[in-house]
């Protein structure tokens, strides 16, 4: 059984014989289901920050967040912490060392 560890990794389905059949042969991740259901433990160490971007690329992201069921923030979040995970990854397999680890 694959381990969905993304949320781009679920299709959209037409029908509802193809979306059983793809739950049949794959499952979400936990963590994933946890950064979606449960509530952030560490929400009381998180700090505000200001970021500017294009009012386009926020409106696409708003819309993408409502997709998949999360609010924008969440979903920015879940995103940068998979990058982050992706970039230790691949620094760890580089032999180079992450201030911090």
């Amino acid at each position: 059984m694959n381990a969905i560890l993304n949320w781009e990794d679920v299709p959209l389905f037409d029908r509802e014989e193809g979306e059983a059949a793809f739950w049949a042969d794959n499952r979400i991740d936990i963590r994933l289901m946890e950064s979606a259901c449960a509530p952030n433990s560490e929400l009381s160490d998180s700090v505000t920050i200001t970021l500017r971007m294009d009012p386009r690329m926020l409106a696409r992201i708003k819309r993408m967040a409502r997709s998949r069921y999360l609010n924008y923030q969440s979903m920015l979040k879940q995103w940068m912490s998979e990058r982050m995970e992706q970039e230790l990854h691949r620094s760890n397999n580089a032999g180079i060392r992450v201030h911090g680890q």
